[in-house]
């Protein structure tokens, strides 16, 4: 692949791209408030229904008569399936008018969910997690259309507000689904669920402005984009990297954790998850500040600071698991520092991301996200294994190892030799 002395091809360089301009908002509709905060909304349900899940694996256990670490299946394969789905069909957002497209991704996700509650076994559930996962990448349809909708200087703050509604979604579908499951089951939050995306469904088809896509390129050349990016763009590289390494961390933390809940050392129930999970509300403050802090900093200081909280959180975690109130309070801090250190990160990576290509942002953040899920799926998968042989210690011990190697990786990009390793150019944004 052809690249200029910065290794950025511009729309100029790709036939199949002349013509569509490089921004979606170029010379079409800007992102105002009431847009803003709908984009949000659509962040939180997407995003919600992957989360929902990690609540109820004791009470999945339960009710169709199976071990925890079965149960667990159908937590990986919601995150597999988001992982195909990042793959497969993020790139389209170049392609397709995003309008249209966000109300069929939400459309199949609402019947997806009415599969899943109503699965009279786990592989019928584990299958339609993963059809949940596969379409619910509402969200990344929505960051891409968001970026090219506002001015360089405004983007880390948008990025912010977007990531702020996707957390807060995260943290209320816990809640959702560990409250609603404790009381009426856990088919419960599946079935609340799809009617709520299917109305949003409806909601976007009217609310949502028309834009042009950047991109002709045919499908298949779409899904080899994010490859050729990768090889391409060494920030990128490296931005997925941070982001694999350290969502792992937080998903062997979030699945694990009600395991170590509702196990002898603490015997509460499911709500309790829920209910812990409204302690990264604070995450929901700090995100738009991350962003004003990428605006004017620069995402490598804010991926540094994020990155020793990370690592901070997994000595605090490892105090919780001895039980009681001392062990819950650092529960409570430990997952509110891994919280804050993972999200406000992603809003430095995105800013990263999103800078280096305007005409191919949806093609750039599936390379991104797919890595990131399938850090998040890897490290779901492993942090069950290292609980079976280790315990609570030993995921916290997995999470340590994983911010290492994510700020070693840092520290040579910042201080390394080669000035490329850096990622700074001075053609494109930080």
């Amino acid at each position: 692949m052809d690249t200029g002395t910065d290794g950025r091809r511009t729309a100029a360089d790709d036939p199949a791209d002349q013509g569509t301009g490089a921004d979606h908002g170029a010379a079409g509709p800007r992102l105002g408030r009431r847009l803003t905060l709908l984009l949000a909304l659509t962040c939180a349900v997407a995003v919600g229904n992957l989360y929902f899940p990690q609540a109820v694996v004791p009470l999945v256990a339960a009710g169709l008569h199976i071990s925890p670490d079965t149960a667990s299946l159908a937590v990986t394969g919601t995150q597999v399936g988001y992982t195909a789905g990042m793959f497969l069909l993020v790139p389209l957002g170049d392609r397709l008018p995003a309008r249209r497209y966000l109300v069929v991704l939400l459309t199949l996700t609402g019947l997806g969910l009415l599969v899943a509650g109503c699965a009279p076994n786990l592989p019928v559930l584990a299958a339609a997690s993963a059809c949940v996962g596969l379409t619910t990448v509402a969200a990344q349809i929505v960051g891409p259309l968001a970026a090219g909708l506002v001015p360089d200087d405004r983007r880390g703050a948008v990025i912010g507000t977007l990531l702020s509604g996707s957390i807060g979604g995260m943290l209320l579908a816990r809640t959702f689904g560990g409250a609603l499951g404790e009381g009426s089951g856990w088919r419960a939050p599946y079935l609340a669920a799809a009617p709520l995306v299917l109305l949003l469904a409806v909601v976007l088809a009217r609310a949502l402005p028309a834009t042009t896509p950047p991109s002709r390129q045919p499908y298949r050349a779409l899904l080899a984009a994010p490859l050729r990016l990768l090889r391409a763009e060494p920030p990128l590289r490296r931005s997925c990297f941070y982001q694999a390494t350290v969502f792992a961390a937080f998903s062997a933390v979030w699945t694990c954790l009600a395991l170590l809940l509702t196990g002898p050392a603490y015997g509460l129930g499911a709500q309790a998850v829920g209910l812990l999970a409204l302690v990264g509300g604070a995450t929901m403050v700090c995100t738009p500040l991350a962003g004003r802090l990428v605006d004017r900093h620069g995402p490598d200081r804010v991926n540094l600071v994020c990155m020793l909280v990370v690592l901070a959180s997994a000595a605090v975690l490892a105090a919780g698991g001895g039980g009681g109130l001392p062990g819950l309070a650092a529960l409570v801090v430990g997952t509110l520092l891994l919280d804050v250190g993972m999200q406000s990160g992603m809003v430095a990576n995105q800013a990263r991301v999103y800078a280096l290509r305007p005409d191919a942002r949806s093609r750039l953040n599936t390379a991104y996200m797919t890595c990131a899920y399938l850090g998040g799926s890897a490290g779901s998968w492993l942090g069950v294994r290292v609980w079976g042989r280790a315990g609570w210690h030993g995921v916290c011990a997995l999470v340590a190892l994983l911010a290492a190697l994510a700020l070693a990786r840092h520290l040579l990009a910042l201080y390394g030799r080669r000035p490329a390793a850096t990622g700074h150019r001075p053609a494109a944004p930080r």
